[in-house]
């Protein structure tokens, strides 16, 4: 794939997996919008184009065949792979993540009440929100891909979407009450491990969500 201007930064991230590290390290989102050109998603994020595209073109020169390419993978494996490496860990690391969260929210509420009372808020909403998608996953839509229904999922498939998006808007909630994850001098070291957990469930969640809405819905969509 020649990556230009014009590109869809969806597109460029199944093409090529390394390049979500690039789209990552400028917050420039690969899987809820990623029907956008790479120019628009750079001006969206005041990054420049040529050096987007340079970093891009390196990161990929130095893959040296690192890239697993999921679009070229047969659906049950490429399901197989959300099951193992986003849903089971997920159910581990919400809860975790909620409790340090009320942790931190006890003990050192008042030196930030608002933002501390909204992770925790936030927090419990998307865990609430995924542990139901998961399992809406599991229980419906996966099997009826797996039956060989996936052309018939246009319904499912539209409910998963949209609460993608509403799980990307929750995720940008949390990056904003903890300023853009920069870490308060004074954080305990659990509050320095929320910080962390907190960063790795977005990065984990738009790769996640990338598979889903960038490969496995569209593919499902399209099987013969």
């Amino acid at each position: 794939m020649s990556i230009s201007a014009e590109s869809k930064v969806g597109s460029i991230a199944v093409e090529h997996p390394l390049a979500t590290r690039v789209f990552a390290r400028h917050k420039i989102d690969f899987c809820c919008g990623g029907g956008k050109p790479l120019r628009d998603a750079c001006a969206s994020k005041d990054v420049e184009l040529e050096m987007v595209l340079a970093e891009l073109a390196a990161e990929i020169a130095g893959s040296q065949g690192e890239e697993q390419r999921w679009d070229a993978r047969p659906l049950p494996e490429l399901i197989e792979h959300i099951l193992v490496k986003y849903h089971a860990p997920l159910k581990e690391e919400l809860p975790r993540l909620e409790q340090m969260a009320e942790k931190v929210l006890r003990v050192h509420g008042e030196k930030d009440p608002k933002n501390l009372q909204g992770i925790y808020d936030t927090l419990q909403a998307l865990k609430t929100e995924l542990e139901l998608h998961m399992a809406k996953e599991e229980q419906v839509l996966f099997p009826m891909i797996l039956s060989g229904s996936g052309k018939s999922a246009f319904a499912p498939i539209s409910v998963m979407e949209a609460e993608h998006d509403q799980a990307g808007k929750m995720l940008l909630a949390l990056r904003k009450f903890c300023n853009e994850y920069e870490v308060p001098a004074a954080a305990c070291n659990t509050w320095r491990a929320l910080w962390v957990g907190l960063q790795d469930l977005e990065r984990s969640l738009h790769e996640h969500i990338h598979l889903e809405n960038n490969i496995l819905h569209k593919r499902a969509l399209a099987a013969d």
